[in-house]
């Protein structure tokens, strides 16, 4: 007799999630689970293959990884923005302001002054 073990198989977008519980055989991996989670079919979205981002417990992994038994398989969406150039532009606006309130200052100090 085969041992199988439980998992599940997880994906969200911001309106709809799913997640699937599993009885699999051991051995199974992380990208066999997916398959058979057939989240595709509910999420139209969804394309399964080898380059699908895929983590167990929030922590990225491979799809050939072996799961343990309770282990969470999650897919991830691309992302829709670079964090990066997120962050390059919160800067930018921060540094654009700190300069127009020292101008302002400057303005207001100056026109304090007596003549």
């Amino acid at each position: 007799m085969t041992e199988t073990i439980h998992v599940e198989v997880a994906y969200a977008l911001p309106e709809k999630q799913r997640v699937v519980k599993l009885e699999v055989a051991a051995g199974t991996t992380a990208l066999q689970a997916v398959t058979l989670s057939k989240l595709d079919e509910v999420f139209d979205e969804l394309t399964l293959g080898p380059d699908l981002k895929l983590g167990v417990w929030g922590k990225s992994t491979a799809g050939d990884r072996v799961l343990v038994a309770g282990e969470r398989v999650e897919i991830y969406r691309p992302l829709l923005v670079d964090p990066k150039e997120v962050r390059k532009a919160r800067a930018a606006r921060a540094k654009a302001g700190r300069a127009e309130g020292d101008q302002e200052s400057e303005a207001s100090s100056g026109s304090a002054s007596p003549d």
